[in-house]
């Protein structure tokens, strides 16, 4: 059964620098958008007070709430009920998992004949329950991924089955040129570009909110947080756009391409802005990608696959990411295979994706240098604009 999902959050201050994804603690943040951190804002919201009125005094005090699982004092709601601050780190199933038990509570003192006993007991545990109990808590270990992923991307997305179920389509519509602009654009192809300008900064406006969520999903992701600053920066920038068409895939079709807040573009729009060949493999890729039926958990964990890629250019520590992303395949495959039992093609097919998504992405860049040499006709987000690495001013060309 799939994780509950949570409303995504709202992106920040998208004027914002893209200068650091480090995690640091929320009383200091790294950066713009660290300060500006919807999922910080949230994450502090849920630390409940509780107060109540007291019957011999019209001053308000706080009441005592217990822990549901100890009973002492709780310090706010915690994975979905109230407890303390050592209940809400408790992982029980980790412990059962290593041969603890419910049953085998001592009263007392143990005689040592009993000690002995149990040591010769113990000594003979067979290969067969160790490597039981080692299953079951690398079993437990990949659960523990699937969920921490499926929950960064629910809260972190706005691509999710739940947002996009009842979006309405805006479509985009070119305004009519003045004559102003009939005098400036004095053939076809300056009108076109033109045209082709003014695309550009639609589809920069409504991709730019989607930069920082994908920002604060990385965040979440395990063994993110634990790279170097310049290895995540790059992991964020190269894979940002391979990341965002993986959600946009469910709104796009052989004619249309929607973002998560309506507003619709067609594939002729999309031509201008990039060329047929580019839009057709986009499509291709949206229609094949969309035929295997994933959910919300599974599009979140091949997502973090698709970010902690290793062979990025630039990036030093490799072994770490190539370590990381093993571990995120690993819960895709376990989250596939519980899904779409009766698909065992499914996870090779999602797989053979990576090398397709990656090749859009390098395309994608490659038609970006257009941009970057005519960027004093644009007026784009910062946000956008540094993601893609495309100048804001004469400073960002030194």
């Amino acid at each position: 059964m799939e994780p509950s999902s949570s409303t995504p959050s709202s992106p920040g201050n998208a004027d914002s620098t893209f200068t650091s994804v480090k995690q640091e603690p929320t009383s200091n943040p790294a950066s713009p958008l660290e300060a500006s951190s919807p999922t910080s804002i949230a994450l502090r919201n849920k630390e409940q007070h509780y107060v109540a009125a007291d019957s011999n005094s019209s001053s308000t005090t706080k009441s005592f709430v217990p822990c549901k699982v100890c009973g002492d004092k709780a310090s706010g709601y915690h994975y979905g009920v109230t407890s303390c601050e050592g209940c809400k780190y408790c992982r029980f199933k980790k412990c059962l998992s290593v041969g603890m038990s419910r049953d085998s509570v001592r009263y007392g003192r143990v005689p040592k004949r009993s000690r002995e006993r149990s040591t010769e007991e113990s000594s003979r545990v067979t290969t067969t329950d160790a490597d039981q109990s080692d299953s079951e808590t690398k079993q437990l270990a990949v659960y523990d991924v699937i969920l921490t992923v499926s929950q960064a991307h629910h809260a972190n997305c706005g691509y999710t089955e739940e947002h996009t179920r009842n979006l309405v389509r805006k479509p985009v519509v070119v305004p009519p040129s003045s004559p102003a602009d009939s005098e400036v654009a004095s053939s076809t192809a300056e009108a076109l570009e033109q045209e082709r300008c003014w695309l550009w900064q639609q589809f920069a406006a409504n991709i730019t909110p989607s930069v920082q969520r994908v920002v604060e999903f990385a965040k979440r992701v395990p063994g993110f947080c634990d790279l170097g600053q310049d290895d995540q920066l790059i992991l964020i920038k190269i894979g940002f756009f391979e990341i965002w068409l993986s959600h946009v895939a469910r709104l796009t079709s052989n004619t249309v391409m929607m973002f998560d807040d309506g507003t619709t573009v067609t594939r002729q729009q999309l031509e201008i802005m990039y060329d047929a060949d580019f839009i057709s493999s986009v499509m291709h890729f949206a229609n094949t990608f969309n035929s295997l039926a994933l959910n919300d958990t599974e599009v979140g964990l091949f997502s973090a696959v698709v970010l902690l890629t290793a062979d990025r250019s630039g990036i030093t520590d490799v072994k770490s990411i190539e370590h990381h992303q093993d571990k995120l395949i690993e819960a895709l495959k376990v989250q596939v295979g519980r899904n779409h039992a009766n698909e065992p093609q499914l996870f090779s097919s999602l797989l053979i994706k990576l090398p397709e998504l990656r090749n859009l992405g390098a395309k994608h860049s490659a038609h970006l240098d257009w941009f970057r040499m005519n960027w004093t006709k644009l007026t784009l987000p910062p946000l956008f604009a540094e993601i893609f690495d495309i100048p804001k001013s004469e400073d960002d060309l030194q």
